[in-house]
């Protein structure tokens, strides 16, 4: 069996200099998880979020939950 490869993409609205992380939703079927990585660094690690807890993070961003860093 081939192990399914991540298919990367960020935001429409990440054009903020570099300042992004790409996420792969493709492997939620198969591994229950969404991984996150740096865009400055796109060998180096990720990190792999339960799908309900990146959904709920998500959630929270869309309602104002996060104020400016």
């Amino acid at each position: 069996m081939a192990t399914e490869s991540p298919r990367w993409y960020t935001s429409s609205y990440s054009n903020n200099g570099g300042d992004c992380v790409a996420v792969a939703t493709n492997l939620v079927a198969t591994t229950g998880t969404i991984p996150v990585r740096d865009t400055k660094v796109p060998d180096g690690p990720t990190m792999r979020l339960h799908a309900d807890a990146f959904a709920a993070f998500v959630a929270g961003v869309r309602q104002g939950g996060f104020g400016p860093a």
